[in-house]
Parts: C-alpha cells; structure tokens; sequence
C-alpha cells in the first residue's frame, strides 16, 4: 500500500493569511451541500486551463479557508486530472472529494466514511478462466486521516450540518476502506457486489472518483488528500425516491464531516 505525504508544512500560526483547501465534487448534489459552508458575499468564478472553480470562503472557529469548488463530474480519470490541474493552479494546503456514496456494509445511510484506502476493484484480467482480480490501492494522507479519527470521535461534525437534521440518532462518523471502479453498483446480488464481498471485504462503501482522486494526489505529494463520503444507499436497498432523499442528506453529512476537518486543522496550527 502506497502512502503520500502530508501537507506542506504550515506557515507561522501567529499568521492572519487563509490557507487554502480545494475541494471536488461530482455531482450539483454535492457541490451545492459543500457551498452551503461559503461565507455569504461574492463567490467569484475562476477559469484556467479549462477548468471552472467556484471561490469560496470559509470561516471556522480557529481561521478562515480560501476554498476553490470544482465539479469534476463522475469517474476516476476526470477526478485525477482535477486534482493535478488544481494543484497546480491553487498550490493549496490540502484537496478534498466530498460525495456520496452506496453503503457496502456495516454503514447506516446519512453515515460518513472519511476513506483510509480506497480500492480500485476493476483491475484485473480476463483470461478464459474467467476475470481474476487485480486490485490497486491508494491511500489518504497520513496525517489527514489522523484529524479525520479525532473528528471522527469527538462527532462534532453534526453541528454543522445544514439544516440542522431532526432530533434523533445522530449519524456516525467511519475512518475506513472503500471502493471505487466505474460501474454503477444496482443491487446486492449483482457481479460486481460479489466481486466486492470477494476482493474488497473491509471496504464499507463504493463509489465511482476516490481512486482516481488520490491517483492524482499521489503525483503531487506535498498536498494532503482526503476522499469523504456521506451514505445515500445501500446496495440491498436501492430507489429513484429514496435516491432523492437521501443523496442531499448525504452530501451535506459529507460536506459538514469535510468543513469540521477543516476547522480542526486549524485549530491544530494554533497549539504549535
């Protein structure tokens, strides 16, 4: 299992300045539960090389956050050449992929999975044999997934969630696996949910960008990169209706995980 670095190191704590964290999406869905944390105000749009951000602010507890917003759209490749090309533009101190996702196992929907490793479960060959898995596997950063344990704990996180959700059994809040390859995963009992329970049997959700995302993160090892994802559905129990429920609580359980991350951060940079 291959491991990036961290983020660069920090600048002087004493320092008024913003640090900057880009964040990417894939769906409106997701993007518009991340611009629910903006500051409100002027959100200009910046061009390069194609590629449209949404600027945002983001004011927490401990310091405020320059965050560009890009909806990549769906799939590993586009979510990698994302990060690299935001990277390059922004320099920022880390990226971020808030989404959702479909529950595998164990997880609740409105759950939250800050992924340790993400699995890329379409490699393989093909042979007359059949299809024998050859999986890939990348990593968050060490010490992103170290704040994402202690957010984790403390859930906090449910606090910023927006709108505040009804009195009742908060979500919780996971550090471990997922999976991510480019199929839609319908139902339990598909081929690729076998091959999932088969190969991938920690992982507690999957999706379609996480791979990509720290595929492109691992070219540029002196930003930290973390994948959080929030449940919209399980793979026994899948539905256009429940799809138009859940995925916006999703989103926002995701993006309210991502900005408290964010915070602690900070906060962390004071205490040095």
């Amino acid at each position: 299992m291959t491991q990036h670095n961290g983020p660069a190191p920090a600048a002087d704590p004493g320092s008024a300045g913003n640090r900057t964290a880009v964040v990417i999406t894939a769906l409106g869905v997701e993007s518009g539960a991340v611009a629910e944390h903006f500051a409100a105000g002027h959100r200009p749009l910046r061009e390069a090389d194609g590629t449209v951000y949404e600027i945002g602010t983001f004011h927490g507890e401990h310091g405020s956050w320059t965050v560009p917003l890009v909806e990549a759209g769906q799939g590993n490749t586009s979510a990698g050449i994302e990060v690299d090309r935001a990277v390059r533009v922004f320099g920022p101190d880390v990226v971020l992929f808030v989404g959702i996702a479909g529950g595998v196992k164990d997880v609740a929907l409105g759950d939250v999975v800050a992924a340790d490793a993400v699995y890329d479960y379409e490699r393989g060959k093909d042979s007359e044999d059949g299809f024998v898995p050859r999986i890939k596997t990348r990593s968050s950063s060490h010490l992103l997934l170290q704040y994402a344990r202690a957010a984790a704990r403390r859930q906090r996180w449910c606090d910023r969630v927006r709108p505040a959700p009804p009195d009742g059994t908060p979500p919780r809040s996971w550090v471990a696996p997922i999976a991510a390859g480019g199929k839609v995963v319908g139902h339990d009992r598909s081929r690729t949910a076998e091959l999932l329970r088969a190969h991938c049997g920690d992982a507690v959700a999957v999706e379609m960008e996480g791979y990509g995302f720290l595929q492109g993160a691992y070219v540029n090892p002196r930003v930290g990169a973390l994948v959080v994802r929030g449940v919209s559905d399980l793979l026994n129990d899948k539905g256009e209706e429940n799809d138009r429920t859940e995925q916006p609580r999703a989103a926002r359980h995701a993006a309210a995980f991502a900005f408290e991350l964010l915070d602690v951060l900070r906060s962390a940079e004071q205490q040095r």
